[in-house]
């Protein structure tokens, strides 16, 4: 059985870091990127997975649940697609959320992820999605955007979750200056989900981020 504890933040330092972090992504998401180096948070390590894994690599059930926010100032409606979903630990999840700019203008957002409890954090992966990037949507705009999860097996034996029931997978959009060169250099968020869902639609294997080195 191992525990979860070379490589975590004591936790007091963890709020003043996440808070510097939050603050971070918005203004400068260079230094954001250092943080999650430094701390495992947010994932920086990709590894390749089967989307469609044998039976004998997926684990007992467990209940994963989602939370969407949206920071204040932001004209958007943002909402997971479903509220939770009963998956298996090992077995690649695809789910989805949708984002509509309510306003009459073109806004420029980024996504921060953040996983609860903080000891599932460390081996809950997932593709590639709308965090960390200055995304677009025009007035009146609705993107559907897919994410993938996966749960890593090590999750069963590690004394810190194997009891763990529920994980809960949140995102925070926060609102970015949106003149018009910042409009002209961000992606557009709606076509950008498009792509990547007709990806992971016809995909065999997928590239899952995790906050640390995980088994191949």
């Amino acid at each position: 059985m191992k525990r979860i504890r070379d490589n975590i933040v004591p936790l007091g330092l963890s709020f003043v870091l996440l808070a510097m972090a939050t603050t971070a992504v918005v203004y400068a998401p260079t230094l954001y990127q250092l943080f999650c180096q430094a701390t495992g948070y947010g994932g920086t390590v990709t590894v390749k997975r089967d989307v469609n894994p044998g039976v004998d690599r997926i684990g007992r059930a467990i209940t994963v649940r989602f939370d969407a926010n949206v920071a204040n100032g932001l004209p958007w409606t943002f909402k997971p697609a479903q509220r939770e979903v009963k998956t298996h630990i090992g077995l690649p999840t695809k789910i989805y959320y949708t984002a509509t700019n309510n306003s009459d203008r073109t806004i420029v957002g980024r996504a921060i992820y953040n996983v609860t409890p903080d000891a599932a954090g460390y081996y809950f992966t997932k593709t590639q999605c709308f965090c960390f990037n200055e995304q677009k949507l025009a007035p009146g705009e609705t993107a559907k955007m897919p994410v993938m999860f996966y749960v890593d097996p090590e999750f069963e034996t590690d004394i810190d979750t194997k009891t763990i029931q529920t994980i809960t997978l949140s995102y925070t959009f926060f609102q970015l200056k949106s003149d018009k060169e910042a409009v002209a250099r961000a992606t557009s968020l709606k076509d950008e989900a498009v792509a990547r869902d007709k990806d992971l639609s016809t995909a065999k294997t997928a590239e899952f981020e995790g906050p640390r080195p995980l088994r191949k």
